[in-house]
């Protein structure tokens, strides 16, 4: 690791709940759905656009809360999805920003020598 602990960085900034929530074609299917109205949407309405069950689709939008794409409001016996924009921008901004401290640290060559690892491993 290098003295801006790149390495850490990334580690820190990269949410296995997240690439999860956003690895699943269904689940990219609804972001693109909520994105396309412009407004929070049922999961009855949501589930009318894909052909998935309803249940299915309620699965895949308490995943995305989990993970922090979708936040759920619940107004009388109806509960409401909306993407959270900002948060999730950041931490897709967040990603991005890790990843090129760690490649410019690989390309100054200040990350880590391989070399010398190879040599001290030699010597014991």
């Amino acid at each position: 690791m290098n003295n801006n602990g790149s390495v850490g960085d990334i580690g820190a900034v990269l949410s296995h709940q997240l690439f999860r929530a956003l690895g699943d074609p269904t689940r990219v299917r609804l972001l693109d759905l909520l994105a396309e109205r412009c407004r929070a949407c049922s999961v009855s309405e949501l589930a009318e656009c894909l052909d998935v069950d309803l249940s299915v689709v309620s699965r895949h939008l308490a995943l995305l809360r989990a993970a922090g794409v979708l936040r759920a409001t619940k107004t009388g016996r109806t509960v409401l999805y909306e993407i959270q924009f900002d948060p999730l921008a950041e931490t897709l901004r967040g990603i991005a920003d890790a990843l090129e401290r760690a490649r410019d640290d690989f390309d100054s060559g200040s990350f880590c020598s391989p070399s010398t690892d190879i040599e001290k491993e030699g010597t014991t």
